[in-house]
């Protein structure tokens, strides 16, 4: 945790290589959210209402309360867990307390809500379809903007590998940053 608040593992080769291959573990992730998404629907109101809903023309039956548990009861905690892992590194991150609070929020947010949605579109009533496009892309452009600011504050601004501060940053103390300061 030390070396994330001190910027310390900008000099710690193994940690910067875990949260780099992190990182391409996490885009592998972002990019097969999209090819399973397109692989069910695409992004019309009508696609999604007859993934969910089933459709007679295209022979498809609606999908099954038990098959929409099963598919939730695995996605919410590796979601929650995804999410939790990128907004936790965001924090360490040079972006205000502001930005951080509301990159995370959105975070939680946007993934309760495209999961949530295609229950709402199934159970409730069919223009939450529209939800359902706008969760998941909303989603889908937080964890993209997580990785690759993750990803960019792990090399350092500007490919600099000097620990980056900024005086907003609520994890490090004042003491802290003239420690720091004097030290560089």
């Amino acid at each position: 945790m030390k070396y994330m608040q001190q910027g310390g593992f900008q000099s710690q080769p193994l940690m910067r290589l875990t949260l780099v291959l992190t990182m391409v573990f996490m885009t592998a992730f972002w990019v097969s959210n999209f090819a399973l998404y397109l692989a069910k629907m695409d992004f019309t109101t009508q696609s999604v209402r007859n993934y969910y809903l089933g459709s007679e023309e295209l022979f498809k039956m609606p999908r099954t309360y038990q098959s929409m548990l099963e598919v939730s009861h695995s996605h919410l905690p590796m979601i929650a867990m995804v999410v939790l892992l990128l907004t936790h590194l965001l924090i360490f991150t040079p972006y205000s307390f502001r930005v951080k609070v509301f990159i995370i929020v959105s975070g939680f947010l946007f993934a309760l809500l495209n999961e949530g949605s295609g229950w709402l579109v199934r159970f409730v009533r069919p223009e939450f379809a529209i939800l359902k496009i706008v969760s998941f892309l909303s989603f889908q452009a937080v964890i993209g903007f997580l990785i690759f600011e993750v990803a960019r504050f792990t090399r350092g601004r500007n490919g600099n590998t000097k620990p980056v501060f900024t005086n907003d940053a609520p994890h490090i103390t004042k003491r802290e940053m003239k420690l720091s300061q004097v030290k560089s």
